[in-house]
Formats: C-alpha cells, structure tokens, sequence
C-alpha cells in the first residue's frame, strides 16, 4: 500500500469513527425518547386507572351520603354527598380530556357519561323528594332497584375501561422491553464497529505519523539550509547597500566640490565681470544698466541655487556645526517650503560622522516622502538616547498608509532600513490609514563624539 493510500484512508478514518460515534448517539437519544414516551404513557395509564377507581369510589360515596342522610336527616351526611359529587365531575373531566385523544375508547366514555348522569339524577331527585316531604314516593324510587341498575351499569363500564387501560399498559411494558433490547443490541453493534474503526485508525495513524517525522526531518533541514542561504543573502544585500551608499556619498561629494570649485568660481567671476561693466556703463547707457541688473540678479539666484544644491549634495553645516543645528535647519526648510509645522525635540548624542549622515539622510526621506503623500498639518522630530541606544523619530499626522500594500515610494525607507542595518541598528516603520505614519530608528551609540 502506498503512502497515498494510507492518506486517502486515513482522511475516511476519522470522519467514519465521527459519524459512527454520531450514530451511536442519536440511536441512544432516540431510544431514550422512546423509552420516556412509554414510560410516561404507563404513568398516565395509571393516572387514569386511579381515576376510574376515584370516580366509582366518589359516586359510592355520593349515594352512601344521601341514603345516611335519608335516614337520618342529619345533614352532617350530606358532606360526603356533596364530597363525590365534586370528585364525581372532577374524575369524570379528567377521564373525558384523557379518552378524547383515543377514539377508540370513544363509546366505552360515552356510555360511562351516560351512567353516571342517569345515577347522578337519581340521586338529586331522591334527594329532592325528601326535602319536599314526598318520602314515600323516594322510598318506592329507591326500592324499585333503579339505583342498583345503574350502578351496576357503572360497575361494567368502569371495568371495561380499566380492562382497556390495563391492556395498554401491558402493551406499553412490553414495547419497553423491546426498546430496550433493541437499543442493547444496537449499541453493542455500534460499539463493536467503533472498536474496529479505533483500531484501523490507531494503525494508520502511526504509520502517518512515522512517515510525517520522516518529512519534518527532511523539512527541518532544508529549512535550516535555506535559512543560512537567507542569511547570507541579507548579510551580502546590507553590505551592498552600504557599498552602494558609500560610492553615493563619495559622488555627491565630488559632485558638491565640483560645484562649489568650479561652478561657484565661473558663477562669481561672472558677477564680478557684471558688476564692473554696469559701473562704467551707469551713466551713459540707461538700458544696459538695467539688462545688467537683472543679470545680476540672474547671478545671484544661480548662485543660491549652487549652494542648496550643494547643500543637498553634501550639507556643509554637518561637518562644521554639528547634527542637531543641521536637522533644525533641515526643518527649518522643509517648514517654509511646505507650510507644515515642525516641533524639534533633539538632544545631543554620541555617533560617528557616518552614523550622522546616515540620520541625516534618513530625516530627508522622511520629510521628502512627507510633502508628497502624507497631507500632513504636523510633524514631530525628536532625537535622544537611551542606555547607549540613539533613538531618532520622525512621525507626522498625515492620511498615512498600509505598510504591508506594495509601494513605489516604499523603496527609498527599505534602502534606508539597509543602510541602518549595515550601522548596527534597526528602523520600524508604524502606519495605518488615517493615523499618520512614524519611522523609529534605533543605532548604537559611539564611545566618542565625531571630531
């Protein structure tokens, strides 16, 4: 047998021994229901057997009342007469709902209605005609065996009910023996095939759970191998970003040198040539003043242009000032380009010149991604340290985002997470949409300051 085979029987197992146990259970439910049905049947056939009983016993009662009153005029007998009387139509109700629901009962109640009218009117008018002083006439209608007719009347019909009522009873006992024998015999049969099912699981089970350790070995190990490929993979991206960050750097410098050498001397050169021909030409020719003018002017905008430029290239206030005044003017900027409020919150820190510009560089991605997607109305910049840890923030009250959605803009940030890998340190990135977005950076702090 293959190993898709023990899978494929295996799969069948499980939900065969379930539905077994289902079985099982809801032949016992049923059975039980049954078994209560019956038993509350034989209840109720006792009930109804007593009834019969009460019944008979009330209208003996009844008629023993009124003769112990007929031959006494005590009317102390006629409590119990007035006792069966109540208890005469309370039974009789109670026998009419109960042999309402089997009709075919329906002739046997309807007689025994009929009785115990007749003996009920007999008695009343008896008693009538003794409180109207016609003894005689009650006498002879009590000797006339009228009485002794219907109760015996009574006597048959009660006993034919009780016959009928005893039968179901038997026959109620006997379906509960049967319900539970079949129930017995069924679970036995249930119980026998679960067995077999438990056992052809457990089988199967251990031969699936062999072969699964087998797997997770083999599993365990490529993983292991695939991780340490991983690894090595990262460890090459993170020195590769650096490498890559460090050539950028060293073109931005030559770049910003070159600017500022050679540009900046033909820019100024060419201001001074302007200068000096509008000093000569100022009183004789009007017009060229005035072209002169504005090319100065012209100059003097190339020339801040040169120095933003350079500065973006490469900001000169980090080598001269230091970190914190370069991010606050960093922010400076940034607040009347955009017109969103900055609040700084920068203490000073131990990090190398590297690690500077790297938060430097970080800061500008940040506001950078900022003005063109975030919307935002504030940002927040705060910088301090924390047993040996620098930790920097960046965090804004803009539309923000769902980091785990693809995004073109997201690769300047993941360049940067790099970068602050390649110097020690971790970045997390929170955002969500409507809440703002905050990068948390976190680098190791140097034992001394950049010199």
């Amino acid at each position: 047998m293959s190993f898709l085979d023990h899978i494929k029987r295996s799969r069948l197992t499980l939900p065969v021994a379930f539905l077994m146990a289902v079985l099982m259970l809801l032949f016992s439910e049923i059975s039980y229901r049954e078994a209560v049905d019956k038993i509350d049947q034989l209840d109720e056939i006792r009930t109804m057997r007593t009834n019969i009983r009460n019944l008979l016993q009330a209208i003996v009662d009844a008629e023993t009342g009124q003769r112990g009153y007929l031959l006494t005029d005590d009317k102390e007998y006629l409590q119990p007469y007035l006792t069966g009387s109540r208890e005469i139509g309370h039974s009789l109700q109670l026998l009419n709902q109960y042999f309402s629901r089997h009709p075919e009962a329906k002739e046997i109640i309807k007689k025994l209605n009929a009785a115990v009218e007749t003996k009920q009117s007999e008695i009343v008018l008896i008693m009538q005609l003794h409180d109207q002083g016609k003894n005689e006439q009650g006498r002879e209608l009590m000797l006339s065996g009228i009485g002794k007719e219907n109760m015996d009347a009574i006597r048959v019909i009660t006993a034919q009910l009780l016959e009928y009522e005893g039968r179901k009873y038997e026959q109620s006992r006997e379906n509960i023996s049967g319900i539970l024998i079949f129930n017995r015999i069924g679970v036995g049969i249930l119980t026998i095939i679960s067995f077999f099912g438990l056992y052809y699981y457990l089988k199967q089970r251990n031969l699936l759970e062999n072969r699964r350790l087998e797997l997770q070995e083999k599993v365990k190990a490529e993983r292991d191998r695939l991780e340490v490929i991983v690894a090595q993979r990262t460890s090459q991206l993170i020195k590769l970003t650096h490498h890559l960050q460090s050539v950028r750097e060293d073109e931005r410098n030559r770049l910003a040198r070159d600017l500022h050498d050679e540009l900046g001397a033909l820019l100024t050169s060419a201001k001074l040539d302007a200068a000096r021909i509008r000093s000569r030409l100022a009183n004789t020719a009007p017009e060229a003043t005035e072209r002169l003018n504005h090319l100065v002017e012209v100059l003097n905008s190339g020339i801040e242009m040169k120095r933003r430029i350079i500065e973006d290239l490469r900001p000169s206030t980090l080598s001269h000032l230091g970190l914190i005044p370069t991010l606050e003017i960093q922010a400076r900027d940034f607040a009347q380009r955009s017109g969103i409020e900055v609040h700084c919150d920068l203490t000073p820190v131990k990090l190398a010149a590297d690690t500077e510009l790297v938060i430097y560089r970080l800061v500008q991605e940040a506001i950078t991604n900022i003005t063109k997607y975030a919307k935002a109305h504030n940002v927040w910049i705060n910088m301090a340290s924390h047993a040996g840890q620098v930790e920097i923030s960046v965090r804004d009250d803009g539309i923000g985002f769902d980091p785990n959605t693809p995004s073109s803009s997201a690769y300047g940030l993941v360049g940067m997470r790099f970068r602050v890998e390649a110097e020690g340190g971790t970045m997390k990135l929170l955002s969500s949409p409507g809440q703002g977005t905050l990068i948390q950076v976190k680098l190791p702090e140097s034992v001394t300051a950049p010199a």
